[in-house]
């Protein structure tokens, strides 16, 4: 084996020991903003007021529960998602609980035609659906009408601390 050989060899190693280092890294920095993402869309939600379900509204031509963060109802309403999209770039959504689906309520979430998929729900097989069926929030990968994203679910609760909806923010893997 010559030197080339040998310093070649050593490099690959190298990068692929850096490489292996850098990845849970990467996945750690999108974690945090995701965390830092939740608590701004949690934070202003908090701001119009307490949440709860008053009544019900037609969501893409669903009847759903209509749910309020104070008197500021959020379905088919995008200034919310849109302002924490605005600061914190990423994708965020209100789902309300009906029956035993979430629906998409407001969301900035694309379909593939390029409108809100407001209307749609939450997969009831997916990863983060099992979390918050527990009271739970979920942070991890999840796919979102066929695409990656690192997201965060954390379950929305009303004052009797019933699960009423979920809250969720999200990043394009």
């Amino acid at each position: 084996m010559n030197f080339k050989q040998i310093a070649i060899g050593i490099l690959t190693v190298t990068y692929l020991i850096g490489a292996a280092m850098l990845l849970p890294n990467v996945g750690q920095a999108q974690d945090a903003k995701v965390k830092t993402a939740m608590e701004f869309l949690e934070s202003m939600a908090n701001k119009l007021g307490p949440p709860r379900i008053e009544g019900t509204d037609a969501v893409a031509g669903k009847e759903v529960p209509a749910i309020y963060f104070g008197s500021t109802k959020m379905n088919n309403n995008f200034d919310l998602v849109d302002e924490v999209v605005k600061q914190a770039q990423g994708t965020a959504t209100i789902f309300v609980k009906s029956g035993e689906e979430y629906v998409r309520v407001t969301t900035n979430v694309k379909k593939d035609d390029g409108s809100r998929a407001i209307g749609t729900i939450l997969d009831p097989k997916g990863k983060a659906i099992e979390s918050i069926r527990k009271d739970e929030a979920f942070y991890g990968e999840v796919d979102i009408l066929g695409k990656p994203y690192i997201t965060g679910y954390k379950p929305i609760r009303d004052s009797s601390k019933n699960v009423i909806g979920i809250y969720y923010v999200g990043y394009l893997k």
